[in-house]
């Protein structure tokens, strides 16, 4: 249990301060959207809607710890990760955010891979 609160503030922290880099439409991101086919336009109307959810999914992480919500977030968190090479950064910048997926992943394994779509939500 100790352990998967330490794992569950971890995913909070991440979600927490990208959510509000999100809200804030951090300029250095906006590649990452424009890389996969969005406008700048719509990437800066997207950002803050990646906020909210990513402040949705830390608050979700310590208070109603249910495995979509890591699953989520270990999809999110890779997806970002890779990104990173992908738009030219150095692959340094993927292997130094390792942790940001790993954590949620670490908690799937510790909850347990759920064997139907009810158990997503426990």
């Amino acid at each position: 249990m100790q352990i998967q609160w330490i794992l569950r503030i971890g995913v909070f922290g991440t979600f927490l301060g990208h959510g509000v880099f999100a809200l804030s439409v951090k300029p250095g991101w906006i590649v990452f959207l424009t890389t996969v086919g969005f406008s700048t336009e719509i990437a800066m109307k997207l950002m803050p809607l990646i906020g909210v959810i990513d402040l949705i999914i830390a608050s979700l992480a310590i208070v109603r710890p249910m495995r979509f919500v890591f699953i989520y977030a270990f999809i999110w968190a890779l997806a970002t990760a890779i990104m990173r090479p992908v738009v030219g950064l150095p692959v340094w910048d993927f292997v130094e955010r390792t942790a940001n997926w790993a954590v949620p992943l670490a908690m799937i394994f510790s909850l347990g891979w759920p064997r139907n779509w009810r158990e997503l939500f426990k």
